[in-house]
């Protein structure tokens, strides 16, 4: 594949326009009504959605197909599948074991 000006110039627009989404989005935390909590609700949920889709969709089709290369389509697959969830467990795990007085998760 033939790296050109045009494919780094989209590149660098895109890996811009992500960084810039996140500054406006933190926008919305500072403008919006304090007493809208609904707004600021709906809001965070959107965003873990987009987090959690491209977790899913782009991530984890993505290392599928490296380990597919490796160790095969099916074991690659599985392990892929394993590999993600097991980080899932583990980042829960991790929440568990902080202290409570330091997670504002409990």
């Amino acid at each position: 594949m033939e790296i050109t000006t045009s494919k780094i110039v989209a590149g660098f627009l895109l890996t811009a326009a992500a960084g810039l989404s996140t500054g406006i989005g933190s926008c919305i935390a500072f403008f919006a009504k304090r007493s809208d909590t609904r707004f600021l609700s709906c809001a965070l949920g959107f965003s873990g959605g987009v987090m959690i889709y491209i977790s899913l969709v782009e991530l984890l089709a993505g290392s599928q197909l490296e380990l597919s290369e490796i160790f095969g389509k099916r074991p690659g697959s599985l392990l892929g599948i394993a590999a993600f969830f097991g980080g899932i467990a583990i980042a829960m795990m991790i929440d568990k074991l902080v202290p409570h007085h330091e997670n504002p998760h409990e």
